[in-house]
C-alpha cells in the first residue's frame, strides 16, 4: 500500500478482526477513521453484477464530481476491467481477502489520475461478509479535482492479501530503517504483460490479469 490513507485504513480494520477474518460492520466506528472518512465508502453485495454504494467519502465523490451513493462501483470500466474487479470483490466477499488495486482514472477531456484502491471485507450477522469497506485516494491530486469529473476507470495493478497474512507496512521489520526490502511476498501482484513468467513464481489468471504468487519470506 503506497498511500497513508489505505495503510490507516487497513490497521483500523485488522485491529478489529483479532484472529477472525473479518470484522463486524457494527464495530465501524466513524470517529475513530476521522482523518480517512473523505476517501473511504461501503459497498454492499446485491448481486453478482451489483456493488452498491451505501457510503461514500465527500472527498470521493469530489473527485468523480457527483454523489456515488447507490451507484454500482462496477459502472465505468472496460469489460474486461468490470469482469476482474467483480472477481476481485467475489474474493472479497466470498474468501475474506483484502484487494489493494491500482486505478487509472480519465475524464472527458483525457486527463488522467493515479489512484489507489482498497477493499476489505465486512461481516454481517446472518449474511456473511456481504459489506465491504474500503478507501479510493489519488496519489497525487490533480489541479482539476472537482472540475472535470472522472468518466472511466482501468485497474493497473492488484495486490491480494489473504485472512492469515499481513501486508509489509505491518510486519515488525517494516518499521525498521534498517530491515531489508523484501524481494517476495505472499501477497500476489497482478502485472498485464504477455513476457515470460519468473521461473520462480507461480501463476494464475483473473480474467485478463495474471497473478503471480511469489514465495514467503
Amino acid at each position: 500500500m503506497k498511500h497513508p490513507v489505505t495503510q490507516r485504513l487497513y490497521e483500523y480494520w485488522d485491529s478489529l478482526r483479532g484472529e477472525r477474518p473479518a470484522p463486524d460492520r457494527g464495530e465501524i466506528e466513524p470517529g475513530r477513521i476521522r482523518a480517512v472518512l473523505g476517501d473511504t465508502f461501503i459497498l454492499e453485495l446485491v448481486d453478482r453484477d451489483t456493488y452498491r454504494f451505501r457510503l461514500a467519502g465527500t472527498r470521493l465523490c469530489a473527485l468523480h464530481c457527483r454523489e456515488l451513493k447507490n451507484r454500482n462501483i462496477l459502472r465505468g470500466w472496460s469489460s474486461e476491467d468490470r469482469e476482474a474487479l467483480a472477481t476481485l470483490l467475489a474474493a472479497v466477499t466470498e474468501d475474506a481477502a483484502a484487494a489493494v488495486i491500482g486505478v487509472a482514472g480519465f475524464t472527458e477531456r483525457k486527463q488522467s489520475v493515479d489512484m489507489e484502491m482498497l477493499l476489505l471485507p465486512l461481516h454481517i450477522p446472518g449474511e456473511g461478509c456481504s459489506r465491504v469497506l474500503g478507501a479510493c485516494v489519488a496519489l497525487e491530486q490533480p489541479y482539476w479535482a472537482g472540475m472535470h469529473p472522472i468518466l472511466s476507470q482501468t485497474i493497473k495493478s492488484v495486490r491480494l492479501i489473504w485472512p492469515d497474512e499481513r501486508p509489509t507496512f505491518l510486519r515488525p521489520q517494516a518499521r525498521t530503517a534498517t530491515s531489508p526490502v523484501p524481494q517476495f511476498g505472499r501477497e500476489p501482484a497482478v502485472i498485464r504483460s504477455s513476457a515470460p513468467l519468473p521461473l520462480l513464481a507461480e501463476a494464475r489468471r483473473v480474467q485478463h490479469l495474471m497473478v503471480i504468487e511469489g514465495g514467503k519470506n
